[in-house]
């Protein structure tokens, strides 16, 4: 269930937001009440960032941008640098939508399959391998891009795609950490990392001075 309270169509009179729900969920139809868009997902994402209309419109501009027919960014390569921030930011949701976007772009099944290890597949052409390289540095790294990457990216990418790449992914990185921290969509559920119980009667004790090994006298 998400952090954040859901907006019901009867909650709010905004424009923006009752326009948006039409688009996505129907003529009147309150998402809230009945959940679920045409691609299978909640449709929560939506419902919160209702709460705060400037932002739901902020946000749809930023779809807006990178869809725009005046990008000059090959949407495959786009779609390479978001579904690689999803998968690396672990949003199941960022992740599992753009690897169908992938598809609409003409990006192969070996290739979306082989995004999660890139680095060793033999599917990626130099330019796409630049990119998803960039990515890493982008999402994992912070912003540190070793020249020789940046290198790679501008032997075939013009400086005005390079900020488009730049921009569009890491939007999707905000939207992979927005949507983990709130719960939203596919990222509604528990982290996988958990203490795995010990079994019953088992005694507590330093697992490092266990298995350390004897002193050879």
């Amino acid at each position: 269930m998400t952090r954040l309270r859901q907006v019901s169509r009867a909650d709010t009179d905004n424009e923006l937001v009752h326009a948006t729900y039409d688009r996505l969920f129907g003529p009147g139809r309150d998402p809230v009440a009945e959940p679920g868009t045409s691609t299978g997902t909640p449709g929560d994402w939506w419902t919160v960032f209702a709460l705060v209309p400037d932002a739901l419109r902020h946000a749809s501009q930023g779809f807006g941008f990178y869809r725009s027919p005046r990008r000059l960014l090959d949407p495959l390569l786009r779609e390479l640098g978001q579904t690689r921030a999803g998968w690396a930011k672990s949003s199941q949701f960022v992740f599992s939508q753009h690897c169908k976007s992938c598809r609409i772009v003409g990006m192969t099944e070996e290739m979306i399959a082989a995004i999660p290890n890139w680095s060793i597949a033999d599917c990626f052409t130099p330019v796409q391998r630049a990119v998803l390289a960039y990515t890493d540095c982008l999402v994992l790294q912070g912003g540190r891009v070793p020249d020789a990457v940046f290198d790679a990216l501008r032997e075939h990418l013009s400086d005005e795609e390079i900020l488009e790449l730049t921009y569009i992914t890491m939007l999707y990185d905000m939207h992979a950490v927005i949507s983990r921290a709130l719960r939203l969509e596919w990222d509604d559920r528990d982290d996988p990392i958990v203490e795995i119980a010990a079994p019953e009667g088992f005694v507590s004790f330093d697992v490092g001075a266990a298995i350390a090994m004897p002193e050879q006298g």
